[in-house]
Formats: structure tokens, sequence, C-alpha cells
């Protein structure tokens, strides 16, 4: 693969690929199956092919992020952050990254965050796993899910505060020049959401 390049945005195009492919074959986490259990069975030949259903993302947006302070807690102070989001293919379809940059300037806050979503054919789910560009690794384990019309719903069990909870994303309210994405915790195994991460995206530009 010869050196790794030191620019950022040249180490981004050098590595996905890589990343892709270690992960593109792993198997789905059991939060998938426990939280959703049609998404984590294998899709059926007449299933619909979701290979494609990220690319309304694609392209430059603008994003307006509204963040609970401290989830599950009762909280109720929202900090809200502008900026942008540019998602890229890769592998024709089966792969997309996203880099997120927003900023909070009332509170002095800013968040550059890295998505990589991968597409499996046999099973027709996506795996969404956030980056830590920080810590140069992954967010494990990864978003389970798909797209059921226009809206997609993705899942996983981590370690939140010292507990185990379920996490939620939801994309909707999509259409040419405008999406949704919302980002809900569950500390009693599904049964109530809380929502912790709103995001509205504009288009900006192709």
């Amino acid at each position: 693969m010869g050196e790794k390049p030191q620019d950022r945005a040249a180490w981004a195009r050098w590595a996905w690929p890589v990343i892709a492919a270690a992960l593109l074959a792993a198997e789905p986490h059991p939060a998938a199956a426990q939280m959703a259990p049609a998404q984590a069975t294998p899709a059926s030949a007449t299933e619909h092919d979701g290979q494609h259903d990220f690319d309304f993302l694609i392209g430059h947006w603008k994003a307006h992020l509204k963040k609970l302070a401290h989830p599950l807690t009762g909280s109720t102070t929202w900090i809200e952050y502008d900026g942008t989001s540019y998602t890229r293919k890769l592998w024709d379809d089966r792969a997309n990254t996203e880099e997120f940059d927003v900023d909070s300037p009332q509170a002095h806050l800013h968040i550059h965050g890295q998505t990589l979503r991968l597409y499996n054919p046999v099973s027709h789910e996506w795996s969404l796993y956030l980056v830590y560009a920080d810590k140069g690794a992954l967010l494990m384990p990864p978003e389970i899910g798909k797209f059921d019309g226009r809206e997609g719903q993705f899942y996983d069990q981590e370690a939140w505060d010292g507990r185990e909870i379920f996490t939620r994303y939801v994309w909707n309210d999509i259409s040419p020049t405008a999406a949704r994405m919302v980002q809900s915790f569950s500390a009693d195994g599904g049964r109530t959401w809380e929502a912790n991460w709103i995001v509205d995206f504009s288009r900006e530009r192709p």
C-alpha cells in the first residue's frame, strides 16, 4: 500500500478503503436482533436491496445539531451547534464515509466526527461505525439496521456511564434538500427512549 499520507484528507482517502475491506464481512451485533428481529435475519431473494438507501446523503450539507447535555439523567438542557456535513461514496455504493464538523459559539464547543457505513448484501443491512479521530479507533459495536421505505432504524447495545443500554439511530424526513437523524438511548430494555442527539440537514450543494 505504500506510506501512509500525513495530510488528514489524503489519509482518509488512503485509509477508508482499507478499513472497509476489513469490516465489510463482519457479523451483525446481537443487539440488532434483540431490538429489531426483522432486521437481523438473512434477506430473501425478493427483499429490498438497500445498497442505495444512503445515496440521498451523498454530497455537502449544512448541519444543525441539538445535543442533550447529560443523557439519562433527567437533564432538559440542550446545546445547539451549526456546521457542515460531507458524505462520499466508497466501493460503488457498498460503503460511504461522512465528515461532520459543527460548532457551538455560545458554549465554546466544537465537534468533529466521522462515520463509516458499510453495506452487507447478504443481510441487506448497514453497519454504522463512529470514528474516534483523537484515538484513531472505531467505536464498537456498530449500529446495525436498514431502511423500511423512507425511514431507517439502526440499533446497538453498549456501555454508558457504568451500565448497559440500547442505542437507536432513526433517519427520516428525507427529501432532496433535507433529512433528519435522531439518536436515542434506552436504559430499560427498549421500553422507553430518550432522544439526545438531533441533527437537521439542509442541502448545501451536490
